[in-house]
């Protein structure tokens, strides 16, 4: 035990030998890492039936890339066509629903709600509901207060219908009032400029503004000169 100890030292010079001390330690096969075969089975038979589940296994693994390969096909044939994944969902989904249709589960229970429907329908229960709710409509319809309330929301309905045609129409008589207003103005305008009532105005208006303008100017020139109205000539007061 001590020269195992020493010899573990790494700065021992006899580390070399320690693989030389040691006792050979049995090592497992990789047969022995497979499970256990079913009991019953002879090792020749488990070895087939391990071979062919190694073959299996590969032809899934080439039937999931030819899949995938198809997939992808399919999607480029879709691309081209111009059909979008929400075409595909309703085409699917219809499909089952038919398939849903078509199958027995689906018949099955339509004949049986048939059946159900049929018997519930020749009642005498039914009949005897359908007789009572038809006395109580009738009582209901021919009461009073029905008639009152039919009346009253007859009126009310009448008395809206009025209303809102009476805006509709005013409304469009003032859009038409607008629009009759804006064309006879800009019809008129034209009109009235180019007449020669309007002409011979303008030609007085004219006439006016430079009578004013010029009395202005002769006041102005009046004030500012020396020999103006009302100045009188200096006299000459001297002696003869």
């Amino acid at each position: 035990m001590e020269s195992a100890s020493q010899d573990i030292n790494l700065n021992s010079p006899n580390k070399g030998l320690l693989a030389d001390s040691m006792t050979d330690v049995p090592v497992e096969s990789a047969t022995a890492a497979r499970p256990p075969a079913c009991e019953g089975l002879t090792p020749a038979e488990e070895e087939e039936l391990r071979t062919e589940l190694a073959k299996v296994e590969e032809e899934i693994g080439t039937l999931r890339q030819v899949l995938a390969a198809k997939e992808r096909h399919c999607g480029e044939l879709k691309r081209k066509l111009g059909l979008t994944p929400f075409d595909g969902l309703k085409q699917n989904l219809s499909k089952s629903w038919h398939d849903v249709q078509v199958s027995n589960a689906y018949m099955k229970t339509s004949e049986k709600l048939g059946e159900w429907n049929e018997k519930v329908t020749q009642s005498d229960l039914y009949h005897s509901a359908s007789s009572t709710l038809e006395d109580w409509n009738e009582k209901l319809t021919q009461s009073e207060a029905y008639k009152k309330t039919q009346e009253t929301l007859s009126q009310a309905g009448q008395k809206t219908s009025a209303a809102l045609s009476n805006v509709g129409s005013a409304i469009s008589r003032k859009f038409g009032d607008m629009s009759s207003y804006s064309i006879r103005h800009s019809i008129s305008m034209p009109a009235m400029r180019n007449s020669a009532t309007f002409k011979s105005f303008e030609d007085r208006v004219g006439t006016i503004k430079s009578r004013v303008v010029g009395s202005r100017e002769n006041s102005t020139d009046g004030l500012h000169s020396p020999t103006s109205v009302g100045d009188k000539p200096p006299q000459d007061n001297a002696p003869f």
